[in-house]
């Protein structure tokens, strides 16, 4: 039972098509977590631009998933990247969205047997 993510956008974009829902799901299962993984390097090298870029490529990802919070945090990030503020800043919230994410994955993993 989904409580961590919100599957409306996907089967509103897919015409409830059950493959395409399962390829998206796929998708964000297999590649959100390397994305989240670059993330936190820039963060750690404090490489604003590269943060940015990956900040950047999951946005539409955790809107389309409804990840709402996370969606809300990752334009934190990305707007920390472009005053290129302190490590220290953006952390807290960097991992706000890590443990979405990773319970969403979680519970996807579970829900369609992934």
């Amino acid at each position: 039972m989904a409580i961590h993510y919100n599957l409306s956008k996907v089967y509103a974009l897919s015409d409830n098509d059950p493959e395409f829902v399962n390829e998206i799901l796929m998708l964000f299962v297999s590649e959100i977590p390397e994305d989240l993984l670059q993330i936190k390097e820039g963060i750690k090298k404090k490489d604003h631009k590269h943060v940015y870029a990956f900040a950047h490529k999951i946005k539409p990802t955790l809107d389309l998933m409804g990840l709402n919070v996370a969606f809300e945090e990752i334009l934190q990030i990305e707007a920390w990247t472009k005053t290129e503020g302190k490590k220290k800043d953006i952390k807290e919230t960097f991992k706000s969205v890590k443990t979405q994410v990773k319970e969403a994955i979680k519970e996807i993993k579970k829900d369609f047997n992934l």
